[in-house]
C-alpha cells in the first residue's frame, strides 16, 4: 500500500504542512499584539518595529538557505529550519516579558529559522517534480500561507481569550517540533534515495533533465546580471509589499479602522486567506493547463502575473474607501483570489531561469522581498502614527505593485539562462 503511493505527492503535502505552521508562527502575533500593546503600552510605531522584526532574520538567510538546500539537500534544510523557528516561537512569551529589545532579537532569530523555507522547498521541488507539475504543486504549497494565515487570525484570539496570549506561541511552537519528527522519517533529498518509490513513478519524475547537486553553483554576481531574475526579484519584491502589509496590519485595520470588536476579528479577516487558499490551487492547475496545451512557457507567465498584479493594484486603490467590513473584506477577497495568479507568474519562474539553482536564486529574490516586510510594515505604522490614514497605506502599496507588473512585463523569460 505505501510503496503504491505517490511519493511526490506526500513530499508537496508535507512542504505545505510546513508552510502552513510557518504562517501560524508568523501571524499569530499580528493578533496576539492587539492586548500585547495594551498591556505594555506600546505605540503603533513599536508595533510596527515589532512586527517588523521578524522580517531582519527572515532577510539574512535567504542566499545561505538557498545555496545549502542546492548543496547538501532541501531535507536537511529544511527540516531543522523549523525547529529553530519552533523554539524561538516558544521563547516569544519569556522574550516580551523581558524588555523589547530582546523581543526584537528573537523575532530576528525566529525569522532567520523561517528565511530557509522556500529556498528549501525549490531546491526539493525542481528534483522531484517535472515542470508541467510545479506550477500545481507550488499552489498547493502555497496554500499554506492563507490557510496558515486562516487559522492564526481565529484560533490565536481563542485561545488569548481562554487561556491568555503567550499559549497562542507555546502551542503553535510545539506544531513544529511534531512536524519535524514526521519529515525526518518520511522523506528524502532525491527520489532515487526514497526507499517506497516505485520505478513508475521515478521514471516520471525523471522525464525532465534533473538537476546535479555536484553541479558548481555560479557566483551571486552572476545571477544579478541576468535580466530575467531581475524581473522575478521585482516583481517578488512589489508582491510582498501588499502581502506583508495584509499579514501584519489587516487584524489592526480590521479592529480599530473598521471598529470590529477583538473577539470577531480573526472571523472576518480569515476570509480574504479561505479565497486565497481556492484560487492558488486552481492558479497552478491553469498555468499548467497551459503549459500542456502547447502555450509558450513564457507567455503563461506573463498572462498569469499580469491578472494577479493588475487586480491586486486596483484592490489596494479602493479598498481605503471602504465604509463598512463587509465592504472591505468583499473586495480584498476578490483581490486575493486574483492576485493568487502569481503562481504562474513570477512564483514558480525560478525555476525555468535556473533549474539545477532554484534554491539559490529563490533565496536571492526573497531577499529583496523580504525588505517589504522590514521597511513596508515599519512604514505603515509610522504613517499611522503620523496621519492615521489607511487610505495612505494601502495606495502606497497599490502603486508599489503595478510598478513590479510593469518591470516583470518588460524583461522576464522563461528561458534557461544557468545550466
Amino acid at each position: 500500500m505505501l510503496r503504491s503511493f505517490q511519493q511526490r505527492y506526500w513530499l508537496v503535502g508535507m512542504s505545505a504542512l510546513a508552510v502552513f505552521i510557518c504562517y501560524i508562527d508568523r501571524v499569530n502575533i499580528s493578533v496576539a499584539i492587539i492586548p500585547m500593546a495594551e498591556t505594555h503600552g506600546w505605540s503603533p510605531q513599536t508595533q510596527g518595529l515589532v512586527l517588523s522584526s521578524f522580517f531582519v532574520g527572515y532577510l539574512l538567510l535567504q542566499v545561505v538557505g538557498g545555496r545549502l538546500s542546492d548543496r547538501f539537500g532541501g531535507k536537511i534544510v529544511l527540516g531543522w529550519g523549523v525547529v529553530l523557528w519552533s523554539l524561538f516561537t516558544i521563547l516569544t512569551p519569556l522574550a516580551a516579558s523581558t524588555s523589547i529589545a530582546v523581543l526584537i532579537a528573537t523575532r530576528i532569530l525566529m525569522g532567520m529559522g523561517e528565511a530557509v523555507t522556500y529556498p528549501s522547498i525549490y531546491s526539493l521541488f525542481v528534483r522531484w517534480l517535472p515542470t508541467a507539475e510545479r506550477g500545481r504543486a507550488m499552489g498547493f504549497t502555497n496554500s499554506g500561507i492563507p490557510i496558515g494565515t486562516a487559522f492564526a487570525l481565529i484560533v490565536t484570539p481563542l485561545i488569548v481569550s481562554k487561556w491568555g496570549w503567550e499559549w497562542a506561541f507555546y502551542g503553535f511552537g510545539a506544531i513544529g517540533i511534531a512536524w519535524f519528527v514526521l519529515w525526518q522519517l518520511t522523506v528524502s533529498h532525491d527520489p532515487a534515495h526514497h526507499p517506497l518509490i516505485t520505478d513508475t513513478e521515478l521514471k516520471h519524475i525523471t522525464q525532465d533533465e534533473k538537476p546535479d547537486s555536484d553541479a558548481p553553483t555560479p557566483p551571486i554576481s552572476a545571477f544579478l546580471k541576468s535580466k530575467a531574475i531581475w524581473a522575478i526579484i521585482v516583481a517578488h519584491f512589489c508582491n510582498n509589499w501588499s502581502l506583508y502589509l495584509l499579514l501584519s496590519w489587516l487584524p489592526t485595520y480590521i479592529n480599530k479602522g473598521l471598529g470590529v470588536d477583538y473577539a470577531s476579528v480573526g472571523l472576518f479577516t480569515m476570509v480574504p486567506f479561505l479565497v486565497s487558499f481556492v484560487f492558488y490551487n486552481l492558479a497552478g492547475s491553469i498555468a499548467d493547463k497551459m503549459i500542456r496545451g502547447g502555450m509558450p512557457v513564457g507567455k503563461v507567465r506573463k498572462i498569469m502575473q499580469s491578472i494577479s498584479a493588475g487586480s491586486m493594484t486596483l484592490t489596494l486603490l479602493v479598498v481605503g474607501y471602504s465604509t463598512n467590513v463587509w465592504m472591505a473584506i468583499a473586495i480584498m477577497s476578490v483581490g486575493n483570489a486574483l492576485g493568487s495568479f502569481a503562481i504562474g507568474g513570477f512564483v514558480v519562474n525560478h525555476m525555468d531561469v535556473a533549474p539545477r539553482h532554484a534554491g539559490t536564486v529563490m533565496g536571492i529574490t526573497n531577499t529583496f522581498a523580504t525588505i517589504p516586510g522590514i521597511i513596508g510594515v515599519y512604514a505603515a505604522g509610522a504613517i499611522l502614527e503620523l496621519t492615521n490614514s489607511w487610505l495612505l497605506v494601502f495606495q502606497i502599496a497599490a502603486g508599489v505593485t503595478f510598478i513590479g507588473l510593469l518591470f516583470y512585463l518588460a524583461f522576464a523569460s522563461s528561458e534557461r539562462e544557468f545550466e
